[in-house]
């Protein structure tokens, strides 16, 4: 029995139309940064080659469609804030994943903001998730509870938080306002 196979064609190389299109269909379909598209574009230009005058403007074509509304950088690290937060995730995990997506200060302050109000809640959401402190079935060894608040740190939250929370007898009933109240200044 004879396959035949068929050879891929290339896709032919971008000019300003298609990189618009292929932007177009990009932030349609996931929510992103300018920093994200820009990568993005950059990438399919590198693959495809460029068949147009000049080289492409990857900075303006991103910042026309901020202006146009189609991407917005304030929104995106807030949609990342919360996302992380209500998955446990700490305000330093938050920093990092928005520093990734090339979101700027200015943009992420309010993201920053509210990851460090509700640090505390993420923490004791994070410790229920991954059985720890107050959530474990049983003490850990002194070594189990070091990977604990390893684990807890690791997601982005405070070290005296993190080892307050794992220090809670397995069972005990946790009181947020109590370790907001103490530990407030620390995850600011």
């Amino acid at each position: 029995m004879k396959t035949r196979s068929k050879a891929r064609r290339a896709p032919p190389p971008l000019d300003e139309t298609a990189l618009r299109e292929l932007a177009l269909r990009y932030v349609g379909k996931y929510a992103t940064s300018r920093a994200k598209l820009r990568a993005y574009l950059a990438r399919k230009v590198k693959e495809r080659g460029w068949d147009d005058a000049g080289e492409p403007d990857l900075t303006g074509l991103a910042d026309r469609f901020a202006e146009l509304g189609y991407i917005d950088d304030a929104s995106f690290a807030m949609a990342k804030s919360r996302t992380l937060g209500a998955r446990g995730y700490g305000k330093r995990r938050l920093s990092e994943q928005l520093r990734i997506a090339g979101i700027e200060e200015a943009d992420g302050k309010a993201a920053s903001d509210l990851a460090a109000s509700e640090a505390v809640a993420t923490a004791v959401r994070f410790a229920q998730r991954r059985r720890i402190g107050p959530f474990a079935a049983a003490s850990p060894d002194p070594r189990g509870r070091e990977k604990a608040i390893a684990a807890m740190v690791r997601a982005g939250h405070d070290f005296a938080l993190s080892r307050a929370i794992a220090d809670i007898p397995p069972g005990s009933e946790i009181d947020i306002d109590q370790l907001a109240e103490r530990f407030r200044p620390n995850c600011a």
